[in-house]
């Protein structure tokens, strides 16, 4: 197959790894990965044709230096270069100097206006008032000024305290670092918002109402908005589990496809209504004691579960090239279908999905052969990376074992 593009992935990590196999799947194209440093994902993968390393590409006044080099080594004549980052650091330095980009890379993202109102969580949950969209009762405190203590009468316990601002805060390292805390009273609000303090975060960090209900409650989204700002693609996924260690709460590792018309279209409406472009990942949780979905925050990218989109025929790659290339203008689509995404083993899903209706549609699906862990690949050729992966899955199963959120 003769293409008009070569696919330029920044990152090498998971999501890194199913945007690859995404392009490969649909093009038979082996992209071009830009990355900080290794990482078992994608180090020994046979899907990258090559991976390039630059250990200051975290640096925003290193990023372009180095993504002109990459450009100027692999650009061919009469081909375009698909520029796709794979976290929110990346995805705002393409952002921030999307002019000078321009000179060498195609690629579809919001503007750094949309970016802030999305990403700065004080913007975001007044949007969501402005556009009437339901969120968790939330408030603010700054850790850079302690004196004065977080009190709040109206506020319900437990509650969720994250960082404010992710960028920050993905830096730093001290003891006690969790990738969000929940806790049972305000007097352990204070002591984590001294232990971020301590830690040298000076930001403002979200206290957040924790709504009840296990993994099964939470919700993801992901739609893609082409460069006229029309809705091109709306998927669904109920989270079956998510990460149990510290660190990586949040992070989920396993959904099942879903299909909600109200749900789409109020995640649709949002993103025409405030000017979004590109990949959009919501995350919501289902509140029970009112019946509504909260939303929690839109990751201004695809998210490293999002290839359960693939899986549903609609492949993320395919977007993306049709848009930024060819300049397509499609039909909203709405993915249905049966699919169960997953980068836990079996016995996991087994011992750890609490909610018995889930366990016996997440068993129906494996029976039924209609589920997948993209990590493992077919077409990936690498022995070495097969052995990681398989020493990944029994360290699955003893972390689930061994933590518990």
């Amino acid at each position: 197959m003769n293409l008009e593009f070569i696919p330029i992935i920044v990152g090498t990590d998971m999501n890194a790894y199913n945007m690859s196999i995404s392009f490969h799947e649909e093009y038979g194209v082996h992209p071009i990965l830009v990355g900080q440093a290794p990482l078992t994902f994608t180090q020994y993968s046979t899907i990258p044709a090559h991976i390039e390393y630059f250990a200051d590409l975290h640096e925003a006044g290193k990023f372009t230096i180095n993504l002109e080099k990459v450009a100027k080594k692999y650009q061919e004549p009469n081909k375009k270069l698909l520029l796709v980052g794979t976290n929110d650091m990346y995805v705002r330095y393409i952002v921030e100097n999307a002019e000078f980009l321009r000179q060498y890379y195609v690629f579809n993202y919001p503007s750094l206006k949309v970016i802030d109102q999305l990403q700065y969580k004080a913007n975001f949950y007044q949007l969501c008032e402005e556009y009437g969209i339901d969120y968790p009762t939330t408030r603010f405190y700054n850790c850079g000024d302690i004196s004065e203590a977080f009190h709040d009468e109206k506020m319900r316990y437990p509650v969720v305290l994250k960082p404010s601002n992710v960028i920050k805060y993905i830096d730093l390292h001290f003891p006690g670092k969790k990738k969000v805390y929940r806790v049972d009273s305000e007097k352990e609000v204070n002591e984590v918002i001294k232990t971020l303090h301590d830690g040298h975060y000076d930001d403002d960090v979200i206290i957040q109402e924790f709504i009840p209900g296990d993994d099964s409650y939470m919700w993801d989204g992901v739609l893609y908005v082409n460069q006229d700002k029309k809705v091109q693609l709306v998927a669904l996924g109920q989270v079956v589990l998510q990460e149990h260690t510290p660190t990586a709460i949040g992070n989920y590792t396993a959904i099942m496809a879903r299909f909600n018309q109200d749900l789409m279209d109020m995640m649709k409406n949002f993103l025409e209504e405030i000017g979004y472009t590109g990949f959009a990942n919501f995350d919501l949780k289902y509140d029970e004691r009112d019946g509504k979905f909260k939303v929690f925050e839109i990751n201004i990218r695809q998210g490293r579960s999002s290839y359960y989109v693939t899986r549903l025929g609609e492949n993320m790659a395919r977007y993306l090239v049709d848009d930024c290339v060819y300049h397509q203008d499609k039909p909203i689509k709405y993915a249905q279908g049966e699919y169960l995404f997953s980068v836990v083993p079996k016995k996991v899903l087994r011992e750890h999905v609490e909610n018995p209706d889930i366990q016996k549609e997440v068993q129906a699906l494996i029976q039924a052969n209609k589920w997948g862990n993209p990590l493992f690949y077919k077409k990936d050729k690498s022995f070495k990376r097969k052995l990681y992966l398989v020493a990944r899955q029994i360290n699955y199963v003893k972390k689930y074992r061994n933590n518990h959120w």
